[in-house]
C-alpha cells in the first residue's frame, strides 16, 4: 500500500506528532471487488442474524435483573461485580448496536433502529441512533480528514504523548469516542434521536424510582469500566491504531469474538459491511488467501498494553488520507 515516507521521529524511537497520511483510497473497497470476482458465493451469506433478536434480548434482561438485583448491595460488589461481568454484557450491546447500524438484525432497517433502541436500554446513556449516523461514515470515508470521527482529535494527539497519558486516555477512551464527533462534526438531532433520548432516559428513571440509584450506578459503571482498561475495549485499539506502517485495518482472532459479535474480524468486516458478524468467519475461510498474510492479533489485553508502553505509539498513529475533491 502506498504511504507518505515514515516518519523519522518513528526512526528514532520517539512518538510521532502528525498521523500517518496515505495517498491512496482505502484497502477495502478493492478488495471486496477482488473477493467478489473470485468468489460470488461470499454475496449468500450476506443478510441478517436470525438470531440476532434472541442474543439481545437475552442479554438485556440478565443486566437488568443483576442491576435491580444489587439495589441494597455494597459499592464495593456492585464496582467488583460491574468490572467482572457486567462490563462484559454492555459491551456486548455496544457491540450488537455496531451490527444493528449495519442493519444485520432484521431486513427492513426500522426494526433494526428500534431494537437498536432496546439494547441501548442497560448502556444507561442514549446513543444508538446518534453512533449508527457516525458510524455509517467511518465506513464511507475510513480515514478521510474532517469526515472519520473514528480518529483522535489533534487536541487528544497533542495531549496524549507519554505512557501515563495514555494510560488516562485508555481508562477514559470511551468519553473520548463518544464526545469526539460532537464537538469535532455535529449533527442537528433528528426525530429518531429524541425518541432514543426519550425511552433511554424514561427506562433510567424507572429504575431509579423502583429500585434506588445503586441500580443506575451499576449500569453506568458497567459501561464505563468495560469501555475503558477492559479486555473488550481492545479492540477500539486493535481495529485501526498503525502498529505495522504498511497496514491500515487489524484483525482479532481471539476467543473474545464468541462475546463481542465476532467484531474482531475486522478487514472482514469493514471488506463486508453486509455480513452479519456470526458469519464473518467463513469470508476468511472462503479465501484465505486475501487475509493471512495480513498482520493480526489474538489478544486484545496484549494490545492495550503495547499501546500504552510503547513510546512509538500513540492517537497520532493513524492513517489519514485527504478528502477527494468533487469536479
Amino acid at each position: 500500500m502506498a504511504r507518505g515516507e515514515m516518519r523519522e521521529e518513528e526512526d528514532e524511537g520517539v512518538m510521532a506528532t502528525d498521523f500517518f497520511w496515505s495517498y491512496t483510497d482505502e484497502p477495502h473497497a478493492s478488495r471486496r471487488r477482488q473477493i467478489l470476482s473470485h468468489y460470488p458465493q461470499v454475496k449468500d451469506l450476506f443478510g441478517p442474524d436470525p438470531w440476532a433478536f434472541l442474543k439481545v434480548t437475552v442479554v438485556v434482561l440478565l443486566q437488568l435483573w443483576t442491576a435491580t438485583s444489587l439495589h441494597n448491595a455494597g459499592w464495593l460488589k456492585i464496582l467488583v461485580i460491574a468490572y467482572f461481568f457486567g462490563s462484559f454484557l454492555n459491551h456486548n450491546l455496544f457491540l450488537a448496536i455496531h451490527e444493528l447500524s449495519h442493519n444485520l438484525a432484521f431486513s427492513t432497517p426500522v426494526y433494526n433502529r428500534w431494537l437498536g433502541i432496546f439494547a441501548n436500554f442497560p448502556i444507561g446513556v442514549p446513543m444508538s441512533v446518534t453512533f449508527q449516523k457516525y458510524h455509517l461514515e467511518h465506513h464511507l470515508f475510513q480515514g478521510v480528514d474532517g469526515m472519520d470521527m473514528d480518529i483522535p482529535s489533534h487536541t487528544e494527539a497533542n495531549l496524549v504523548t507519554n505512557v501515563v497519558t495514555k494510560a488516562i486516555w485508555v481508562l477514559f477512551q470511551l468519553f473520548f469516542y463518544a464526545l469526539r464527533p460532537l464537538f469535532l462534526k455535529p449533527k442537528p438531532p433528528g426525530v429518531w434521536e429524541f425518541i432514543n433520548f426519550a425511552v433511554q432516559i424514561g427506562l433510567d428513571t424507572a429504575m431509579v424510582y423502583f429500585w434506588g440509584w445503586k441500580t443506575f450506578a451499576y449500569l453506568i459503571l458497567s459501561t464505563f469500566v468495560g469501555g475503558g482498561l477492559h479486555p473488550m475495549a481492545g479492540h477500539f485499539i486493535s481495529e485501526h491504531y498503525v502498529f505495522k506502517p504498511e497496514q491500515e485495518t487489524y484483525s482479532y482472532y481471539g476467543p473474545l469474538n464468541l462475546l463481542t459479535w465476532s467484531v474482531g474480524y475486522h478487514n472482514e468486516h469493514h471488506d463486508f459491511p453486509r455480513i452479519p458478524g456470526n458469519k464473518l468467519h467463513k469470508v476468511r475461510k472462503i479465501a484465505p488467501e486475501y487475509y493471512e498474510g495480513l498482520e493480526s492479533y489474538d489478544s486484545w489485553s496484549q494490545v492495550i498494553y503495547t499501546y500504552i508502553m510503547d513510546r512509538t505509539v500513540g492517537p497520532y498513529s493513524r492513517v489519514k488520507r485527504k478528502a477527494k475533491k468533487s469536479d
